[in-house]
C-alpha cells in the first residue's frame, strides 16, 4: 500500500491546522455559515438535513487495518457508532459535532487519511475496481496509476475551481467493475499491437439529471503520456465548461453539445503542446509508486481447493456465501471475499463501529493487512487463503456480516435519501429495506440470480439508479413521495442507461411493483441461466411494462 511521503504529511498537517482555525472562527461567530461554507466543503464537511456530515477519502478504495480501526474509533467516539460507505469508495459520518471536526481530522492524519477533495468543484477521489491487484482477469493493477492521479490532482492550481465536480474511474480489467463509462473520465487498461500496456480514455460520462455514456476519445495512451493527455482534457473542460448554469456545467454536456470530434481536436492540440514536457511520467517514478503496491508474499496454497457444491449441501448458508461472495484470485489457492453491508432490513452501506473493527481484524489476520471499499457499498478482503475461508465466515456470522447476497437482488446500492440529505426529494433507505425483506428468502434470491437494484432519492442519482437493471428514483409530487422505475441500466463495459417505463408508485407499492417485474422475468426467461438483464434485452420494454401496469 502507498505510504505518505514528506510532502503528503506536511500537506495534510497544514490543511488540518488551517481548517481548525476556520472552525474556531465559525464557532465564535466570526464567520457566518455562508462564509464558512466554501471553507468546509474544501475539507469534506457538508451540512445535511439534521447535522454536519464528514466525508473521508479512501483513495482507490484501499485501506489497511490501522486505518480501518481509526474509522471505528471515530464512529464510536465522535459519531453515533456507525459509518456509511459510499459509491465513491469513501466513508461518511452523519452526526459529528462541528467542534470535534479538527480533532477528527488530526486523528485521520495520524493514519495517513484526510477529507480533502471529497467535496467541491475539484477532481474528486479516484475510484477503481475493488479487486484491483488481485483479480484473475486483470491486465494490470490500476492502483499505481490511481495514486499518481491522486498526487497530480491534489490542490492542482488550475483545477481547484472547476465548473463542476470532476470524477475519474480506472480499471485494469477488460471486465469493467468500476463503471468507468459513467465518469467524467474513465480509464481502461489496453494492450497495443506491440504488446505494450496503456489506457483507453473515455470522456463525458455521468449520471444525475442528464445521464450519458462516455465516449472513447483515445484508444491507447501510454503511461508516460497519460498525465499530459488528462491535463489536456482538463484544460479544455476548464476553459469551455459552463459556469453560468450548474446543471450544464459537467464535461458530459460539453462533449454532447460540441461533439466528440471537436473536443478531441482541441484536446489533441493541447496535448501536442505539453507532450514530452514536465508532465511526462518517468518509468522510474512509475516503478517507485508501483513498488508500494507489490503483491503480498503469498504462501504456497496451490493445492488447497474448496468444493462449493458439497459445502452447500452440508451447510447451505455457508455454501451460499461461498457461491456468491468469492471472486477468482490470480494466485492459486486464494480468493477475494466480499463482505456484504446489505443485511436483510438494513441500511445499505452502513457498518457499526464493532463491525468496522471486526473487518480490520480479519484484514490483518487473513488478508495480508489489506481491505477495500467497493463502489457498490460493500467491503472486500482481497487476499484470503481458501483454507481460511471457514474461519473468516464464522467471524462474519458472529458479527452480522455474513449475508451471502453479493450481486443478488438484496445487494442494492442506495443513497441516504431524505432521511439525511438536504437535496433529496424522497426517502431511499426505507424502500431498500422493504425490498430486501420482500426478497429475503435465500432460495428465492438464488432463483432470481444476478439482478442489480439501485435506488436514488433525487435526480442527482447518488444511488446510481440510471444503471440499475431495475432502477428506482424518488421524486416529489404534490408534497408527497413518488417512485419512478427504470429498466435496462448497466454499469459494465456493455453500458446502458435505464428507461423510465411508466408512472411512479407510492412508497408502499414499490416492493409489489418489483415483485411483478421479477415474476414476469422468471416466467419468461429461456432458462434459469438467463439473467434478468439479458431477458430484458431479448424481450424488450413493452412486455415488462404490460406486466407492471396491465394492457393499455
Amino acid at each position: 500500500m502507498y505510504r505518505y511521503d514528506e510532502f503528503d504529511a506536511a500537506f495534510v498537517a497544514g490543511r488540518t491546522a488551517q481548517f481548525a482555525d476556520q472552525v474556531k472562527r465559525r464557532l465564535s461567530g466570526e464567520l457566518t455559515e455562508d462564509q464558512f461554507r466554501p471553507l468546509r466543503l474544501m475539507n469534506g464537511l457538508y451540512l445535511q438535513l439534521h447535522a454536519y456530515m464528514l466525508r473521508i477519502a479512501v483513495p482507490y478504495g484501499t485501506m489497511n487495518s490501522r486505518q480501518m480501526r481509526k474509522l471505528a474509533h471515530i464512529a464510536r467516539t465522535y459519531d453515533r457508532g456507525y459509518g456509511h460507505f459510499t459509491t465513491r469508495q469513501n466513508i461518511q459520518f452523519n452526526w459529528p459535532k462541528l467542534k470535534d471536526i479538527p480533532v477528527i481530522l488530526e486523528e485521520l492524519a495520524s493514519v495517513e487519511m484526510h477529507a480533502i477533495q471529497t467535496s467541491g468543484n475539484c477532481i474528486r477521489n479516484v475510484t477503481t475496481d475493488q479487486f484491483a491487484g488481485a483479480a484473475a482477469d486483470e491486465i494490470i493493477d490500476p492502483r499505481p496509476i490511481a495514486e499518481i492521479l491522486r498526487q497530480w490532482s491534489s490542490l492542482h492550481p488550475e483545477f481547484s475551481y472547476l465548473p463542476r465536480k470532476f470524477k475519474i474511474a480506472i480499471t485494469g480489467s477488460p471486465n469493467d467493475r468500476a463503471a468507468i463509462r459513467f465518469h467524467d473520465i474513465g480509464l481502461q487498461a489496453a494492450v497495443n499491437g506491440a504488446g505494450e500496456i496503456g489506457w483507453e480514455v473515455w470522456v463525458g460520462g455521468g449520471l444525475g439529471r442528464t445521464p450519458m455514456i462516455a465516449k472513447l476519445i483515445n484508444s491507447f495512451v501510454p503511461n508516460e503520456h497519460l498525465l499530459a493527455y488528462l491535463e489536456s482534457i482538463m484544460r479544455v473542460y476548464n476553459r469551455y465548461g459552463r459556469r453560468d448554469n450548474k446543471y450544464k456545467a459537467r464535461i458530459k454536456i460539453l462533449v454532447h453539445e460540441e461533439g466528440l470530434e471537436s473536443i478531441k481536436g482541441q484536446v489533441e492540440a493541447e496535448f501536442a503542446e505539453v507532450r514530452g514536457g514536465v508532465l511526462t511520467l518517468p518509468q522510474e517514478e512509475l516503478d517507485r509508486i508501483t513498488a508500494y503496491f507489490a503483491p503480498p508474499d503469498f504462501a504456497d496454497r496451490s493445492s488447497d481447493k474448496i468444493d462449493i457444491a458439497y459445502q452447500s449441501i452440508i451447510d447451505p448458508a455457508y455454501g451460499r456465501w461461498l457461491d456468491n461472495n468469492l471472486f477468482p484470485h490470480k494466485q492459486s489457492g486464494y480468493a477475494s471475499v466480499t463482505v456484504s453491508l446489505k443485511p436483510v432490513g438494513g441500511a445499505p452501506g452502513d457498518a457499526t463501529d464493532t463491525q468496522i473493527d471486526v473487518v480490520a481484524d480479519l484484514a490483518e489476520r487473513y488478508s495480508y493487512d489489506e481491505l477495500r471499499v467497493t463502489h457498490e457499498q460493500n467491503l472486500v478482503l482481497p487476499h484470503v487463503a481458501v483454507a481460511d475461508l471457514r474461519a473468516v465466515y464464522d467471524l462474519l456470522v458472529a458479527n452480522g456480516l455474513a449475508e451471502g447476497n453479493n450481486n443478488q437482488i438484496t445487494d442494492m446500492i442506495c443513497c441516504p435519501g431524505l432521511d439525511f440529505c438536504a437535496l433529496a426529494n424522497a426517502r431511499s433507505i426505507p424502500i431498500a429495506q422493504e425490498i430486501s425483506k420482500t426478497f429475503a428468502a435465500p432460495e428465492r434470491q438464488k432463483d432470481i440470480g444476478d439482478l442489480k437494484i439501485k435506488i436514488s432519492g433525487c435526480i442527482n442519482a447518488c444511488g446510481h439508479h440510471h444503471v440499475g437493471h431495475i432502477g428506482i428514483l424518488g421524486v416529489e409530487k404534490k408534497g408527497g413521495e413518488l417512485y419512478q422505475i427504470t429498466l435496462g441500466g448497466d454499469a459494465t463495459e456493455q453500458a446502458a442507461v435505464g428507461k423510465i417505463i411508466g408512472p411512479g408508485f407510492e412508497a408502499d407499492a414499490v416492493p409489489g411493483a418489483i415483485e411483478k417485474l421479477v415474476d414476469f422475468y422468471i416466467a419468461n426467461r429461456t432458462s434459469a441461466e438467463e439473467p434478468f438483464l439479458a431477458a430484458y434485452r431479448r424481450l424488450g420494454e413493452a412486455p415488462f411494462k404490460e406486466a407492471l401496469y396491465g394492457a393499455a
